[in-house]
């Protein structure tokens, strides 16, 4: 459980992490600010994002103890940098932290405490960051204030949302407004004293993420109490659904982080214009194939597509490799072809090269139209048999589809990672594959609330064909499902 802490003078039995932010000058004598982001990602995929931050932005990561978060540094003149991330789902700065926060033990003492907080809070260089983030993308008119929508980590099924509830709040501090066109200085001070009143007042919810059973007080409670408090420091207006700024408290157990967000929806929302019913995450298909490493020229399978999300988000992050996405059913095929035509014509308007490295062809997925010893990496969502497909025909369906897998993938050096949330069922089947694969590493993943599994598996040398197990049930038999992307996540 997160939530951000004051950095005041007020001596709390808390302990407080390392400073989040400090500012240093640059060559132009311009202001650069450290401040420390935070970021959700699919669960089980922290260290995976947490190579990502390594590789692309070149600092260290801190992996929280709440799952499906992470924390690292950032200079603002690289800010741009941390909306290029794909493993990424959310992203805020943090105001502040504490490791170990010592809740009152009634809940009166504690709401008051964190109503104390609120204006002892080192607010300044977050709120710069804010503003800074604002001007580096386009700002959609107002993004859509669900009360339940944003939990910093969606995955997460203990946190519990809430948002400050009716808060009426006044006019917003003037440091804290969003830059406007500067009014009329044909010098008049008369005139500056009459453009004044009109700056645009702030309007402000709280997003209150709460896990842990020892804690006194609900996520709605600390949620009104600290927003209220934040209301009366900045003068800012509530607004549940229109609101400019979002203030983040996470608590979990009791580690507490106050921080603002600097995405106005998930950054997993990109790529796919034609949903299917469980259509998979972006950012969990980047994670599954940084798990698997294409390499150039490596030919990759998804043999049960769905809406395309997996080969689409590696056809656009991984392009030295080709695609090939399949599906027995023509209304996932068409989805497929329909997201690839949005995101070459979307790469067409940036002036970008709108060619993407991938294929679609509508196939038996027992009897696939595939050359033996042919695919470098299958990777794809195997249906749960909960929205797709049912758990009987699971019995059927997993050794008839992995001994198809075997043939197709090259002997010795084939990968294979795969996603299901029939753990049972997987099992038996790897078991009856007669050493074609071997299971080299698992993800625990939250999918949509359900635990599931990514299963990276190793093709090995054995011959497909010359062991017993793997003809040890007719192929085809099963080949009635739709599959799509197996769990669609909130």
């Amino acid at each position: 459980m997160s939530s951000q802490g004051d950095g005041a003078a007020e001596q709390h039995p808390e302990t407080k992490l390392s400073d989040n932010s400090s500012t240093e000058t640059d060559a132009t004598g311009g202001a650069i600010i450290t401040v420390t982001i935070g970021a959700t990602v699919p669960t089980g995929f922290e260290h995976t994002a947490a190579e990502e931050v390594k590789e692309k932005i070149g600092v260290d990561v801190r992996i929280s103890k709440d799952r499906g978060r992470i924390y690292f540094p950032i200079t603002t003149d690289k800010l741009f940098q941390v909306h290029l991330l794909r493993s990424v789902d959310n992203l805020f700065v943090v105001v502040e932290e504490y490791d170990q926060y010592q809740f009152k033990d009634s809940k009166e003492e504690t709401l008051a405490e964190l109503q104390e907080l609120a204006s002892k809070l080192p607010w300044t260089n977050a709120l710069e960051v804010w503003k800074l983030n604002g001007s580096l993308k386009k700002r959609k008119a107002h993004r859509r204030g669900n009360g339940n929508k944003v939990k910093p980590n969606s995955e997460t099924t203990d946190a519990t949302v809430a948002d400050t509830e009716q808060q009426e709040l006044p006019e917003a501090a003037e440091d804290q407004t969003k830059p406007e066109t500067t009014p009329d200085i044909e010098g008049s001070k008369q005139e500056s004293e009459d453009a004044a009143p009109k700056a645009k007042v702030l309007k402000f919810r709280v997003t209150c993420n709460r896990a842990g059973d020892k804690h006194s007080f609900s996520s709605n409670e600390a949620a009104r109490d600290f927003g209220g408090a934040v209301q009366e420091f900045f003068q800012w207006k509530a607004d549940m659904t229109k609101f400019d700024i979002e203030v983040l408290l996470n608590i979990h157990n009791q580690e507490v982080v106050i921080g603002i967000a600097l995405t106005e929806e998930s950054l997993h929302k990109r790529n796919i214009s034609h949903f299917g019913p469980t259509t998979l995450r972006p950012t969990l298909c980047y994670g599954m194939l940084r798990l698997c490493k294409p390499q150039a020229s490596d030919i990759i399978l998804d043999p049960m597509c769905g809406t395309g999300t997996i080969p689409l988000e590696g056809a656009i992050e991984f392009p030295s490799s080709f695609y090939i996405a399949g599906d027995n059913n023509d209304m996932a095929v068409n989805r497929v072809v329909n997201n690839t035509r949005h995101i070459q014509k979307r790469r067409a308007e940036m002036g970008s090269v709108s060619g993407l490295p991938i294929d679609t062809v509508r196939w038996d997925l027992c009897n696939l139209p595939i050359k033996t010893s042919s695919v470098d990496i299958i990777i794809t969502d195997m249906p749960f048999g909960k929205r797709m497909g049912s758990r009987k025909k699971n019995w059927d369906l997993y050794p008839s589809c992995l001994r198809e897998m075997a043939r197709v993938c090259r002997p010795g050096s084939g990968k294979a990672v795969l996603l299901t949330q029939d753990k049972k069922c997987f099992a038996k089947a790897i078991s009856r594959m007669g050493g074609l694969w071997r299971k080299l590493h698992t993800v625990w993943v939250n999918v949509g609330g359900l635990h599931a599994g990514v299963y990276l598996l190793k093709r090995t040398g054995a011959v497909f064909g010359q062991t017993p197990e793997d003809v040890y049930e007719s192929r085809g038999i099963v080949n009635t499902h739709e599959k799509g992307d197996d769990k669609e996540l909130p």
